[in-house]
């Protein structure tokens, strides 16, 4: 698994991760574990190697009362093709 942090210079930022098979697997596991139990949550953390960057992500159960600042989008699309159904 590796995670990079873009700073776009207007005060907003990208997280990007990219995911081996196996890190796909395990993540579905994770997070079909936070779905059947709520009060619990997992991290993916860094290996801490280099000058800084991301520690530590955090995956929970958004509560009722926290308003969205994020959703999920579809998959990457190159130019001039089209979307399979």
């Amino acid at each position: 698994m590796r995670a990079l942090l873009e700073d776009w210079n207007n005060g907003w930022a990208e997280v990007e991760v990219s995911l081996s098979a196996s890190d796909i697997d395990r993540l579905i596991a994770l997070l079909q574990m936070i779905k059947a139990d709520p009060d619990q949550h997992f991290h993916a953390t860094s290996n801490f190697v280099g000058s800084g960057g991301i520690g530590q992500i955090t995956f929970q159960i958004q509560q009722p009362d926290e308003t969205d600042n994020l959703s999920l989008g579809g998959l990457a699309i190159g130019e001039g093709a089209s979307i399979r159904t």
